[in-house]
């Protein structure tokens, strides 16, 4: 499993109506990507669940890395970059994931990336991680991955209804979510 995600921050007054017409307009284009596992087309309103910002923010988790590569170096991406530019695109290896009640699409989402400490050992932190996986009524879906270029731990928890109360991490809306491959996705400690 590869995660991935790229951010687009916008303007303070811009109107997210346009993200959410977009969404509604192409989210069902990638409903059955080869490769993909789930995209989760997130936002953060400025003002909204803590945010300041404005921000689109589309999280994926990639069943083979060949539907990545195709959707970074086909039409998907060139649109983005088209109506936006280039974002820089954030990766991630896979560690772990727990599916929770999968039936019904999610609504919310929490993401949560820290560095791990110099001289920490990363197996250790990894292992801590995955024991941490939010196992609660309202989960979709959570997953941990690392990037080991920067020592960073990503944990990103899907929320059906707002995410509980007390759960760290920035806090997004999920505005429609593709999940052709989900059930292809390796559950549980991925080595």
């Amino acid at each position: 499993m590869h995660a991935m995600q790229y951010e687009i921050t916008l303007p303070a007054d811009y109107d997210m109506g346009i993200i959410r017409r977009r969404v509604a307009d192409r989210g069902h284009l990638l409903d059955a990507y080869p490769g993909l596992g789930l995209k989760a087309y997130l936002v953060r309103e400025r003002g909204q669940d803590g945010s300041p910002v404005n921000q689109y923010a589309p999280f994926y988790l990639w069943h083979t890395p060949e539907g990545m590569n195709a959707f970074l170096w086909g039409p998907g991406f060139r649109g983005i970059i088209a109506d936006f530019g280039r974002p820089p695109v954030r990766h991630w290896l896979g560690a772990g994931l727990r599916l929770g009640d999968t039936g019904t699409a999610p609504d919310a989402a929490t993401r949560r990336i820290d560095r791990i400490p110099e001289g920490a050992d990363p197996a250790e932190a990894v292992e801590q991680a995955l024991a941490e996986l939010p196992d609660h009524s309202s989960l979709f879906a959570a997953a941990v991955a690392v990037d080991p270029a920067r020592w960073e731990l990503l944990r990103l928890a899907l929320w059906h209804g707002p995410a509980p109360e007390g759960e760290p991490g920035d806090r997004y809306r999920v505005l429609h979510l593709s999940r052709p491959a989900l059930d292809q996705l390796p559950v549980g400690r991925h080595w």
